[in-house]
Order: C-alpha cells, then sequence, then structure tokens
C-alpha cells in the first residue's frame, strides 16, 4: 500500500533521539516481537546497520525488491537504503547499528573498504563475523572499564568483515580501490543528484575535465558518469513511486526537473516503462 506522505526517515525503527550511545545493538526478536514480526518499510538518513540473523528466517524488502533470509546470513543496510522485514516467528540474532559519524571515523577513503560497505544486499553469515558480531552484542551489554573504546574497535572490526565478504563476492570492486577522486565523486552525486547538475560541474569541483572524470568512472564502475549521476536519481524516483503517493509530476519537482514531462521521458528510457506504469506494476496501483 502506498504511504499518504514521503517515504519515512527514521534514526532507529521510528525513534526521534539521536543515538544515545556509540552504536546500538539490540536481538531481532526485542523489537521485531512487538510488532508482529515485521517491520514496515522504512529507511535510516544517517545510520548503517547490519542485521545478523542466526535463527529463523523471513523476507527482507530493499528499495523495493523481496530478498530471502535463509539463516544464517547477513544484511548490509547502508544509510538512505529504504528496508523492511517481514521475519518468521523466533527468529534471532542481532541488528547493530551505526552512526555515519563513526563510520567517518575508521572508514578512510584511501583504504576502499567504504565502496562495498555502500551495497545493500544479504549474503551467507560465517563464523567470524558471527563470533564477532555475539562479542560486540556482550560488550555493548556490558559496563566494563573502557567499553566505549571497545565498542569502537570491535564495530571496526566488524564493518572490515562485512566489507571482506561482500568484496569476496562482487569483485568488480576492486579497481575503485585506491581512487579518492572517484570517492569524492560519489559522495557528490549523493549530495547533489536532486539538482540537475551537469557533469561539467561535477568534474570542476573536483579540479579535473569532464574527461578524466568519465575515465576514472569507466575505470571504476565500467560506465560513464553520467549513467551513474543519472541511475542515482532514476533509483530515488524508484523509491519515491513505490513507497509514497506523491504523483509523478510531484516526484519531478523533488528530484531537480523543471518539466514533469521531461522527467517522464527520462524515467521511460532509464527503466523501460513510464512512472506511471512502473507504478502500477510494483504496487498494483490503479
Amino acid at each position: 500500500m502506498l504511504n499518504a506522505s514521503p517515504i519515512r526517515s527514521y534514526n532507529l525503527f521510528g525513534e526521534t533521539a539521536e543515538l544515545a550511545d556509540v552504536l546500538h545493538v539490540e536481538t531481532i526478536s526485542a523489537r521485531s516481537a512487538l510488532h508482529d514480526w515485521r517491520l514496515k518499510a522504512h529507511r535510516h538518513a544517517r545510520l548503517h546497520q547490519l542485521l545478523f540473523m542466526t535463527k529463523g528466517g523471513g523476507v527482507a524488502e530493499i528499495d523495493g525488491k523481496q530478498h530471502p533470509l535463509p539463516a544464517p546470513c547477513f544484511v548490509n543496510i547502508p544509510r538512505g537504503v529504504v528496508h523492511g522485514f517481514d521475519f518468521k516467528p523466533q527468529t534471532n540474532g542481532w541488528v547493530i547499528t551505526l552512526t555515519s559519524d563513526l563510520l567517518d571515523h575508521f572508514l578512510l577513503e584511501s583504504e576502499g573498504v567504504r565502496t562495498p560497505l555502500e551495497q545493500p544486499l544479504v549474503l551467507p553469515l560465517n563464523t567470524d563475523l558471527r563470533r564477532l558480531a555475539e562479542q560486540l552484542s556482550e560488550e555493548y551489554h556490558s559496563q566494563s572499564f573502557a567499553r566505549a573504546q571497545l565498542l569502537r574497535s570491535l564495530a571496526g572490526a566488524l564493518t572490515a568483515l562485512v566489507a571482506r565478504s561482500i568484496f569476496e563476492v562482487d569483485r568488480a570492486n576492486a579497481p575503485t580501490q585506491g581512487n579518492p577522486l572517484f570517492a569524492r565523486f560519489e559522495d557528490m552525486i549523493e549530495r547533489d543528484f536532486r539538482k540537475r547538475r551537469p557533469l561539467a560541474d561535477y568534474a570542476c569541483d573536483l579540479a579535473i575535465s569532464p574527461t578524466h572524470l568519465n575515465r576514472i568512472a569507466h575505470q571504476s564502475t565500467g560506465q560513464a558518469a553520467s549513467k551513474l549521476i543519472n541511475d542515482r536519481m532514476l533509483r530515488e524516483a524508484r523509491r519515491m513511486l513505490i513507497y509514497t503517493n506523491l504523483t509523478a509530476a510531484q516526484i519531478a519537482y523533488d528530484l531537480g526537473f523543471s518539466d514533469p514531462a521531461h522527467f517522464s521521458r527520462v524515467f521511460a528510457k532509464g527503466t523501460g516503462v513510464a512512472p506511471k506504469i512502473f507504478r502500477q506494476q510494483v504496487t498494483g496501483a490503479k
């Protein structure tokens, strides 16, 4: 069912206060059992979540697509990604929530670890990850000396292992390592994709030519820089068509288009269908 307002963006499952701790850890059952084992689609603007399922199963909805959750598995949910869960009763494991500030503290752009972590996906849970997630949970619920420092260290190790697991599955991330210009370009796209900025503006901000920026984008992803910008806009458009009841015209204006008809043409070219047809196919709306 379509929401009557833009996609809900929560700090932590609907809570409005910022995280009071350096991170947050709770069991899957602690929260989901209160909601009949279902967590409606939402997103977190400045939180990165890692779900480690050790028992049970269910389905994750990530950006409008259904992903089975065969235990044991883990789910990587970067900030801003729309997600929801429908768990089997008695499913358990841990949900570990990290602030963007904490990630920025121990993820250096030059090391290439951030790129795998920006991929929302479900992967098998190996023994090392499970052991580390359990250790972090135990430390989180303790009141031992140097707790905060140890939590930050464990969180750094955990995200590194998650990134390694993703990297090993998706070798396409390898070329992006060690390219700080491409990392800055990705950050700029995330910040400005609603502004409809031309590629030349991005290149100017990076103090390089559009040709050089395209070369970097091709080396990193195999795609043109302009396509990466357009794809980010299309991803947000699909989210809004699925999770809100805003009209195509309203979505067009929100995404920086001055002409809704132009937005419809760009959307149809990028997805193969017009916005209205896409919404009907995905949500069953009339």
